[in-house]
């Protein structure tokens, strides 16, 4: 690192990059404060509150770019828990990331945070939405394959006629799993999933989003602070249990690039809901880059009728390690996102 420029700067913050299915994962490994609060949403709240300044400077440029996602890990409240983790992105933090979580799969048994036991390491993770069940194979001391079993994924409404503004009424299933999405296939936005552009599903599934969010009032069943619509999934035709692909717009029209670990949680959610998939039955997923999650539904969860757990895996790679510094005096060092219109930024 420039001592000349750490001299001058007043902030740094270590991390470490990584992707799922090419969706990236940046980890904070030094250098944010400590949150006030319980428990990981009370945190979440706070961070929120106090420090959103750090996550635009670790997700926006010149650090990071519109589809940049990344990690804070936090005190645990579950007494199980080996870490907790906030999850954040271009607009703010999530309640729930899949690829994220296969991410901090391999990271905590490489990190020490857990004992690495062969053939599988087993902990658990507390997210904002709750506590997740972590099984990472292990072979030779490396992990090969990081799976997670959900939080109690469910159907929020099927068939739900929207009205979206310039296209019409649009009818799509919402589901949960670990957050909100509306689900449907591009077909009935119009569009071709394989051969339209992609910038026509974004501006589709943005618009669906936005209309969703606009007139319609979704509420957790528990926490307050998990009822929003966090996006929209839009899929290929793909019959029940073939494989299938899709492609997730969420919070600010961000892409996801891998197939979604809490979208396919709520996908698989919404199959067992119309009897299309039972227990033990699973199914393969395909984002953007082709690379694949594996999906299951592993039982049934008593503690809320209809709801189930869902095993979802893949696995994750590293990109690189680092130390970002905010010099004093920066005016874009908290970062900075591209206007819409140059007159925006004047």
């Amino acid at each position: 690192m420039n001592t000349a420029a750490s001299s001058h700067a007043s902030l740094v913050l270590d991390y470490v990059d990584m992707h799922t299915a090419g969706e990236p994962v940046r980890i904070v490994t030094g250098g944010y404060p400590d949150l006030a609060g319980e428990t990981v949403l009370d945190q979440r709240r706070d961070a929120r509150a106090r420090f959103d300044r750090l996550r635009r400077a670790m997700m926006l440029e010149p650090r990071g770019h519109e589809g940049m996602y990344g990690v804070i890990p936090v005190r645990a409240s579950h007494p199980e828990a080996a870490m907790g983790v906030l999850f954040t992105h271009n607009e703010g933090y999530s309640t729930m990331c899949g690829h994220a979580t296969i991410a901090l799969g391999r990271f905590a048994v490489d990190e020490g945070i857990v004992a690495a036991v062969e053939p599988v390491t087993r902990f658990v993770i507390e997210a904002p939405c709750g506590p997740l069940a972590m099984s990472c194979a292990v072979q030779d001391g490396v992990v090969t394959r990081v799976s997670f079993e959900s939080v109690p994924a469910f159907v929020h409404a099927l068939d739900v006629p929207v009205d979206v503004p310039g296209r019409g009424r649009i009818v799509t299933d919402i589901g949960y799993g670990g957050a909100y999405y509306a689900i449907l296939p591009a077909s009935r936005l119009g569009l071709d999933f394989f051969a339209s552009p992609v910038e026509d599903l974004l501006d589709a599934a943005a618009a669906l989003t936005d209309a969703i969010r606009a007139g319609m009032t979704i509420r957790h069943p528990t926490e307050p602070d998990l009822g929003f619509l966090y996006g929209t999934i839009v899929t290929d035709e793909a019959l029940p249990g073939e494989e299938s692909w899709n492609l997730c717009v969420f919070a600010e029209r961000q892409i996801d690039r891998s197939p979604t670990g809490s979208g396919v949680t709520a996908r698989m959610a919404l199959d067992h809901a119309r009897g299309l998939v039972g227990v033990g039955q699973g199914r393969v997923f395909r984002g953007i880059t082709g690379e694949p999650f594996s999906g299951q539904v592993s039982r049934l969860e008593p503690s809320l009728p209809g709801a189930v757990r869902v095993i979802v895996g893949g696995q994750s790679y590293y990109t690189g390690r680092g130390r970002f510094t905010v010099e004093a005096g920066d005016p874009l060092g908290y970062g900075f996102a591209l206007p819409k219109r140059i007159g925006d930024a004047r």
